[in-house]
């Protein structure tokens, strides 16, 4: 006689159950596996990967039209990415040097710099507050994306203005004035730029932005557009922890957010009526009362005891006096006065405050509540 094995509780029959429970988990897990496919899409995949003002970059955020511009225009652009590359290359006074990408300047770096174009006319676009501080340069007071007048009398910029998506302007400026400094300030042997965004393939047909470009780069015949390299940092000297991060970790960890909130979502409580459920196993009245006292009396709080006792028949004797469902227990020891004619003392000591020191006090602190409501029932 062969008997079959009862069918293990992870069945087939029982598997709705098991994914409704754990569907919140499979949510957040789904949505980690798109963030990370997502993260993967937005890696560059071959090809030259460029920062933003890069002045061989065509994207969106870099230069290379103004670069060509400039060279339409007869400019001699030398793009140098390294200190040592610059330590070779000619720079005299008819040149003009561009700093773009100041986040990789290091204090050795910077020093060299400034020996390096001390003849030149040296521009640092949108420096980096601590380059400023390194520096000794203006730092920024203000930021705004509308539209600034030059306003100054440098004959150059005469009628003249700029608009970008963020323009910052700079304490102890000169020209393109806003909210007490300017886009252009000048310093010791040198000159910041507070708006890059103006020279970017995506923004510079903006208001004046090629025409006020042109103008300050193109002053002189040669430019010398300096892009600072992590390589030409000293082992000692700190830099950008943003600028080690790879271009696609911030949408990632907005991605990563967006999962976190999904999950909270999934697993948080939810506001609402309360379901009707029903239950497996029904449980009289009157053994749920000796429960609780078992818990009482195993625990010895008598007094939490003699508290729920009177509460009880507080609530008991008001509705039997139709006093409410919220009348306090003065009111309940007052028509208890009334209606039985006992002392107040008496009725306020048995239905509040009666002290309670051992259990035969509270046995007949029981049975004194009891009697008390069959004198009210029936007076």
């Amino acid at each position: 006689m062969s008997t079959q094995a009862p069918a293990p509780a992870d069945s087939a029959a029982g598997r709705p159950g098991w994914f409704r429970r754990r569907r919140p988990i499979l949510i957040v897990a789904l949505a980690f596996v798109i963030a990370v496919a997502l993260a993967y899409i937005a890696t560059p995949k071959g090809g030259e990967s460029f920062a933003a003002y890069d002045p061989e970059s065509p994207d969106p955020d870099g230069t290379r039209a103004l670069v060509q511009a400039l060279e339409d225009h007869g400019v001699e652009v030398e793009i140098v990415r390294s200190s040592k590359r610059l330590e070779s290359t000619e720079i005299g006074p008819d040149t003009t040097v561009l700093v773009t990408g100041t986040d990789a300047l290091g204090e050795d770096t910077a020093s060299r710099l400034r020996e390096r174009t001390d003849a030149a006319d040296l521009i640092l676009a949108e420096p980096a507050p601590y380059v400023s501080a390194m520096l000794g340069i203006p730092y920024a007071v203000a930021q705004t994306s509308e539209a600034v007048e030059a306003d100054c009398d440098d004959p150059r910029w005469a009628g003249l203005s700029i608009q970008a998506d963020a323009v910052s302007a700079y304490d102890a400026g000169s020209c393109f004035p806003h909210q007490g400094g300017a886009v252009l300030a000048p310093a010791e042997g040198l000159t910041v730029w507070g708006a890059p965004q103006v020279l970017t393939n995506d923004q510079i047909l903006r208001a004046d932005n090629a025409a006020v470009a042109l103008r300050l780069l193109g002053e002189n015949d040669h430019l010398v557009w300096y892009v600072p390299s992590l390589k030409d940092l000293a082992p000692d000297e700190a830099h950008s922890p943003a600028s080690l991060l790879p271009r696609w970790i911030r949408p990632a960890l907005w991605l990563l957010l967006l999962a976190v909130v999904a999950f909270a979502v999934a697993r948080g409580r939810r506001l609402g009526p309360l379901a009707v459920e029903p239950l497996p196993v029904h449980v009289r009245a009157g053994e749920t009362t000796r429960s609780l006292g078992r818990l009482y009396r195993r625990s010895g709080d008598r007094t939490h005891a003699a508290s729920t006792l009177r509460q009880a028949a507080r609530t008991r004797l008001a509705r039997r006096l139709r006093l409410g469902r919220h009348a306090t227990p003065e009111a309940v020891v007052r028509a208890v006065v009334q209606h039985t004619g006992r002392p107040d003392l008496e009725v306020s000591a048995l239905l509040t405050d009666a002290p309670i020191q051992n259990d035969q006090d509270l046995i007949t602190l029981a049975n004194a509540l009891a009697a008390l409501e069959e004198e009210v029932r029936h007076p």
